[in-house]
């Protein structure tokens, strides 16, 4: 009998609003949070060189620089101007080998004999995209980790080896194969093994460890201080207009496809950010929306309800039904939107895998259903006690 009553007292059109745009707000907000889990290792991959905001600046090269090459060079002075600029979170400097470097093999069933020169430079390792417990230097062991970028590789497979009738090397093969060093100065020379440690998509230049640079730069360098000609610089806000201003004006060159792509990056997590912030406002609406109308039925319905109290039923039992319809209600709507992010999660996974060397991550959909069920449930259910006790017992026998 109870139960016939209360069921009375629903509107049906009510119940179904409250499933829709329930359903609606929990799916965009349970794909929106995992789409972030699923691309965010895609993006740090693509990033970190850049710590996500940075690129490589330098000076233009003209004819006047040809002639005079300290011009290339970046001055204490011109270093510290840029770093007082207001969208300029940080710097770092690529020191240069300023010592001879000759790099040879030894001949092998798998590569060719060569003997070339090379260049080093180094950065700091926070900057690097390439992770290998091998990228370390003991000068005990005279061995020294190279990272070389990638399009190296491709230029020699591609280009070089296919010209001269050399072998194709894979990155597992050619990191397999050791070669010597040779770098002389200062009237000294010593030789070093070494091999290829990584590759790095980010950036162009052969780097070493920087502990060893520094310490070789000062036994067998031309000079002190290598001269900095290269500044990776990290922005506040690359979208940020006086950034190309800036640099423009002191005719400095700057890798904008990496700018850009921060620039993608930064509006692509914004653009997350504000659908967040759409499907929140749906959910609050939707949750007020069902309080709201569950008020208006116990208001509308207030003779009964006080009726049933005092034939005998406790606020607790009248308010059971309620409870357990708004309960199984919201329990449908996330279970409905957890499937359908599931399925939607699948679909842009088989796109992203076909576009993108990408690993798929944890599924985060279900653990944040669940949290949401919990959240509501126990919103809901306290809400719905307080107000049929409001109701029912009068505030003097509280």
């Amino acid at each position: 009998m109870l139960i016939k009553l209360q069921k009375r007292t629903i509107v049906l059109s009510q119940i179904i609003g409250y499933a829709l745009a329930l359903l609606v707000g929990v799916t965009i907000i349970l794909l929106v949070s995992q789409l972030y889990f699923d691309i965010k290792p895609l993006l740090t991959n693509q990033t970190d060189v850049f710590k996500s905001k940075a690129a490589v600046i330098s000076k233009n090269i003209s004819v006047f620089k040809s002639i005079k090459k300290d011009r290339i060079y970046f001055d204490n002075k011109e270093i510290d101007e840029l770093r007082k600029q207001s969208f300029v979170k940080n710097i770092a400097k690529f020191n240069s080998a300023t010592f001879k470097i000759n790099a040879y093999s030894n001949k092998t069933e798998s590569a060719p004999v060569f003997y070339t020169d090379l260049f080093f430079e180094s950065i700091p390792d926070v900057y690097l995209d390439v992770k290998t417990d091998e990228w370390k230097w003991n000068a005990s062991l005279d061995f020294i980790p190279i990272i070389i970028p990638e399009n190296y590789l491709n230029l020699y497979n591609f280009g070089f080896a296919e010209s001269q009738g050399f072998p194709v090397l894979s990155k597992n093969t050619i990191s397999q194969i050791e070669f010597n060093i040779q770098i002389s100065g200062h009237h000294k020379t010593k030789d070093y093994k070494s091999k290829i440690v990584g590759f790095s998509n980010k950036v162009n230049s052969i780097l070493v460890p920087e502990d060893f640079l520094l310490w070789a730069n000062n036994e067998f360098g031309r000079q002190n201080k290598s001269k900095t000609s290269r500044i990776l610089v990290e922005f506040n806000d690359p979208s940020d207009k006086n950034i190309l201003k800036y640099f423009n004006e002191n005719n400095y060159s700057i890798n904008k496809e990496e700018l850009e792509f921060s620039k993608l990056v930064f509006f692509f997590k914004s653009a997350l950010i504000f659908v967040f912030f759409i499907a929140v406002v749906i959910i609050f609406l939707s949750v007020s929306f069902i309080l709201l109308s569950f008020n208006l039925i116990i208001q509308r319905n207030k003779e009964l309800l006080l009726n049933l109290y005092n034939i005998g039923y406790n606020y607790t039992q009248i308010a059971k039904f309620y409870q357990l319809l708004i309960s199984l209600i919201t329990v449908f709507s996330i279970l409905a939107s957890v499937i359908i992010s599931y399925l939607i999660r699948n679909y842009y996974l088989a796109k992203i895998i076909n576009l993108f060397d990408f690993s798929i991550g944890k599924n985060y959909i279900l653990l944040f259903g669940a949290l949401l069920i919990l959240i509501l449930g126990v919103a809901y259910n306290a809400h719905i006690i307080k107000n049929i006790k409001t109701i029912v017992i009068p505030r003097k026998y509280k």
